[in-house]
């Protein structure tokens, strides 16, 4: 069981950065470079390391849900921030 959530988890990033590649192949309004792919690609697998962290060592379900929606949270913080730069911080895409 626990090798499967983590093959499911490695499942989802791949078709996630599927979707920009593709939409590459079909329009110029989508630009990533390689860098782009491996920063999400890195990102992602790290959010996804965390939440099967959780569900493996964390036994409680209110604690799975506030653990997991902060881990959430902070990926959309940062990927907010090197999308369009919310923040100003040097790492902004914009």
């Amino acid at each position: 069981m626990k090798n499967r959530r983590l093959f499911i988890i490695l499942s989802i990033i791949v078709l996630l950065l599927l979707v920009p590649f593709v939409a590459m192949q079909f329009t110029n309004e989508v630009n990533w470079k390689s860098s782009d792919f491996v920063i999400m690609g890195i990102l992602l697998l790290g959010v996804g390391l965390l939440f099967e962290l959780v569900m493996r060592k964390v036994k409680k379900v209110s604690t799975r849900i506030i653990i997991s929606g902060a881990i959430l949270f902070t990926f959309l913080l940062i990927w907010a921030e090197l999308a369009v730069g919310i923040f100003g911080t040097p790492f902004a895409g914009s």
